[in-house]
């Protein structure tokens, strides 16, 4: 692949492996041969626990991490040892979190973008909301989870909202571990130390997206995001303090982000409408639908330096291990975003999603590598 040299090309220390790894570190063990989960703890470093803590801070890349450090304390404590491991791509939620709870890669789980174009319909599928009318979550997501693989799936607990519980997105990343709802991180926090305390996990996978939200309203540079960072760093210093003795805590996130400083509307820049018939994807990283052969030639000429363009038979590699049924969900022409430039589409994107000030999804370090920060207390 020719891309842009400072993009990064996933093949390191991945986080999809971050889940298996700590399960495997705990001694859980799968009911069948399958994901190499010792293999990749061995990969990780991860040392061996009776019991572990996984958390998912949404949104915190390594770049926000070292360039922010002072509004983390704690976890500026735990940087110098920590692994920067590359996410997924699409570097977005839904490809990541369901990338962690399975071990697999966005193109055997499906899960390609924020939005996807689901090849029967036409229409836009969005996989965090996920529009229940198109298909089950399972019949989308076919791939087993690591819960289902584990001999005793009760053993693994996932704390996140109590709106996430049930909803596609856990479904499809975490189907058969036993949800445990709590909506502030403070709550959060508390019911893991019960969870582990009283034995009945050995695992436990606490989700915060506060960050995240925070980094797309008013972007990671922003002072708001700097007052949510040292919460956050504030009760993940308190969690450590708290779980029990010889507990396994492993802190990671799915994702970074860029704070945008220049858009384009692709329904309103004739360059970039003509002939495409719907964009899925993300706005750093879209997948345009059309039968016109001359849609990336226009592409790559009104963008020129600000993306990478390529059809489809090129974007393959990118996105790992490609199950087949999923290679129609690509576009015919994809697009990666360099700098802090976007691309919308006012035809299916909301104001508000066309507002956002930071945003993630594309190959850049600051959107792909994430850290991995352990800790045994």
């Amino acid at each position: 692949m020719n891309a842009p040299a400072e993009f990064v090309q996933p093949g390191r220390a991945s986080v999809r492996t971050v889940l298996g790894a700590a399960l495997a570190a705990t001694g859980l063990e799968p009911n069948r041969d399958g994901l190499p989960w010792e293999q990749w703890r061995a990969e990780l470093g991860l040392p061996r626990a009776r019991r572990t803590c996984v958390v998912l801070v949404d949104g915190l890349g390594d770049a926000q991490l070292t360039e922010r450090s002072g509004h983390f304390p704690f976890l500026r404590g735990l940087r110098p040892d920590a692994l920067v491991a590359d996410t997924v791509v699409p570097s977005t939620t839904a490809a990541a979190i369901t990338s962690i709870g399975t071990g697999e890669c966005p193109g055997r789980t499906g899960m390609l973008g924020y939005t996807v174009r689901e090849p029967a319909s036409g229409r836009l599928m969005n996989l965090i909301r996920w529009d229940q009318d198109f298909m089950p979550v399972e019949s989308w997501q076919r791939r087993p989870t690591l819960a289902e693989q584990l001999r005793e799936p009760a053993r693994l607990a996932i704390v996140g909202p109590q709106r996430f519980v049930g909803s596609g997105l856990n479904t499809a990343a975490f189907r058969g571990g036993r949800d445990l709802s709590a909506e502030n991180l403070s709550a959060r926090v508390d019911a893991t130390i019960a969870e582990l305390r009283s034995g009945r996990a050995d695992l436990v996978y606490l989700y915060w997206g506060e960050v995240d939200h925070v980094g797309h309203v008013s972007g990671w540079g922003s002072w708001q995001w700097g007052e949510e960072a040292s919460r956050t760093d504030r009760e993940l210093r308190r969690l450590a303090r708290s779980l029990p003795a010889g507990t396994l805590l492993v802190i990671t996130a799915d994702h970074g982000m860029v704070d945008v400083a220049e858009t384009f509307d692709a329904a309103r820049t004739p360059e970039l409408a003509r002939g495409v018939e719907l964009i899925s994807g993300e706005p750093r990283a879209m997948h345009l639908h059309t039968s016109d052969d001359g849609v990336a030639a226009r592409w790559r000429d009104f963008l020129g330096d600000r993306a990478w363009v390529v059809g489809r038979d090129e974007a393959l590699a990118v996105f790992g291990d490609l199950d087949p049924r999923f290679v129609p969900v690509i576009g015919d022409v994809v697009v990666f975003m360099r700098g802090r430039t976007v691309v919308v589409d006012s035809r299916t994107q909301t104001p508000a999603s066309m507002a956002l000030v930071g945003v993630h999804g594309s190959l850049t370090p600051a959107e792909m590598r994430v850290p991995i920060m352990t800790l045994v207390t």
